[in-house]
């Protein structure tokens, strides 16, 4: 998969650590990819309901994308972790030259309203295979917790 748009894993400059995530795109995964966006977002001192939130937008967006994925793919989760909100980019190559993430779903509408901004992505691929489609989001800590 190309690494358009993903900063390397060795980039924690101006208050930026970043953690990435890969495993089979195989929706049994998802809970592993779930947890770890809940435990940094925890560790980020992010409201429970933002926490909550964001769980649930990650996996969604997770699902979406192994519903697309082709055989043997890997999904790629990608946390930036910022003080005041996380952005999540999730990709995976498609297993057809025309796939791309429906924007016009239930599940897509749930992401929106869990996520502070949301947005698709596709790259054509060069080696004749599906694209690499994706999604990214943002989630903001929310109130400080007390």
């Amino acid at each position: 998969m190309p690494d358009l748009d993903f900063p390397s894993s060795t980039d924690t400059f101006d208050g930026v650590s970043t953690v990435e995530v890969r495993t089979s795109a195989n929706a049994a995964l998802i809970p592993t990819i779930r947890a770890v966006a809940s435990d940094l977002a925890a560790r980020a001192d992010f409201d429970l309901d933002a926490i909550s939130d964001l769980r649930m937008a990650v996996d969604e967006a997770c699902a979406t994308l192994v519903d697309v994925a082709a055989a043997r793919a890997t999904l790629r989760c990608t946390f930036l972790v910022r003080p005041e909100r996380i952005e999540v980019h999730v990709e995976v190559q498609a297993g057809r030259a025309d796939a791309a993430v429906s924007t016009d779903t239930f599940g897509w509408r749930v992401l929106q309203t869990l996520a502070d901004d949301v947005e698709t992505h596709s790259t054509p691929s060069s080696d004749g295979h599906g694209p690499t489609v994706g999604i990214r989001l943002d989630k903001r800590a929310g109130e400080p917790t007390r």
